[in-house]
């Protein structure tokens, strides 16, 4: 078997043609559910990131907007995964995030800061205490979007917003890594950590 660079190793982990067979068909599954929920999210309409400081006012306002509304219909569905909070400015996002693997809660915290060329540029989310732990990251605990979710991310500037980072970004990501964590041993839930 051949080996590959660092680099080569993790495009080919971040391509999508790296999900397994089995994983495929549910991933398609999650698709017509993830395209539902996304179409629910309202669009934003301000091109306007941190340096524009009254129009960034007004683009925040969209934003929350858009994640109440976002969070509201995942605890209609039942669906319930994320919550996320900012500091004042609306500059630096954290919060916790969690999927549920074999009825047991899997939560991580979570944190991203927006940049500055936002929204041309798409936060990077990181999950610190995942860091190391998957080749589908990044250092410092970002996760790897590079492939899927920025192109469609740039396409779709300045409609889309932190809610679809959300729902397009680390919601599918957690749904293939958390598993693929669980399985190799990589992460135990809190419980089994005690025994």
């Amino acid at each position: 078997m051949e080996m590959l660079r660092a680099e080569d190793h993790l495009q080919q982990m971040c391509n999508r043609n790296f999900i397994p067979p089995n994983v495929r068909s549910h991933s398609m599954m999650a698709d017509d559910a993830t395209r539902r929920a996304v179409s629910e999210i309202p669009l934003l309409k301000t091109n306007s990131g941190p340096r524009d400081k009254e129009l960034w006012v007004q683009r925040l306002r969209e934003e929350y907007l858009a994640l109440i509304k976002y969070v509201e219909n995942n605890k209609t569905a039942d669906n319930d995964w994320f919550r996320l909070e900012s500091n004042k400015e609306g500059t630096r996002w954290f919060g916790k995030c969690w999927y549920i693997h074999d009825l047991l809660k899997y939560e991580f915290d979570m944190e991203f800061d927006i940049p500055v060329t936002y929204p041309s540029t798409a936060p990077e989310v990181a999950i610190p205490e995942l860091d190391g732990k998957t080749a589908k990251m990044y250092r410092g605990g970002k996760i790897c979007l590079t492939d899927h979710f920025k192109p469609l991310w740039a396409r779709n500037v300045p409609k889309f917003g932190l809610a679809h980072l959300m729902a397009l970004g680390l919601g599918p990501w957690l749904a293939v890594e958390v598993p693929d964590l669980i399985s190799k041993g990589l992460i135990t839930h809190r419980e089994q950590q005690g025994s």
